[in-house]
């Protein structure tokens, strides 16, 4: 039982702070996060699975580059994302334009666009169902709960140690008031 306390007062901590690695140290090196929440590109990056994009100019951008980007108004899509360039061209007035594929859909998106910025999210990594995590934290419940237990326990661990200390000085109490009980009555 000690060895597991021993364990767990060490084991908890190192894994708050690799996971507040994992969401905050990318960010300072300039990456963008997003999780991914379906499953268009399973087999390359599968649902759940949490990506990290580098903003790099648009210009760059070339056939095979996955990237993270929210198709055009008309798609009828209005959330980001992150899908396989399949070709590069030009649109009608000249701008630089885009054709995409999610790698596990049949047949590519049904729209080509151009990109607004002059920069563009190109993924660069992933870890493989680390976003399930990430999107159970935006579950307010949940969050409250892997916030509450620790600080419960934490509490209750204080209060029995009180407790005991308490205990045991009221012991400790008792035991000299019937040692001078005793050496009164001698």
């Amino acid at each position: 039982m000690h060895a597991l306390k021993s364990i767990a007062s060490w084991a908890l901590p190192v894994a708050a702070l690799l996971a507040a690695a994992l969401v905050l140290l990318p960010s300072l090196l300039g990456f963008q996060r997003y999780v991914i929440t379906s499953g268009s590109m399973t087999g390359t990056i599968d649902r759940g699975s949490l990506i990290f994009d580098k903003v790099v100019p648009a210009k760059s951008l070339k056939v095979g580059d996955i990237i993270t980007y929210t198709p055009p108004a008309s798609s009828g899509v209005d959330e980001p994302i992150t899908h396989r360039i399949i070709w590069v061209g030009r649109d009608r007035t000249g701008r630089l334009a885009f054709h995409t594929k999610g790698d596990f859909n049949p047949s590519p998106d049904p729209w080509r666009f151009v990109l607004d910025h002059p920069t563009q999210a190109r993924v660069a990594m992933h870890i493989p169902y680390v976003g399930f995590g990430l999107a159970a934290l935006t579950n307010r419940h949940l969050r409250m709960l892997i916030i509450g237990l620790p600080a419960l326990l934490i509490a209750l661990a204080v209060l029995a140690r009180l407790w005991s200390d308490a205990g045991e000085e009221l012991r400790r109490e008792r035991e000299l008031a019937r040692e001078r009980t005793a050496e009164a009555g001698s």
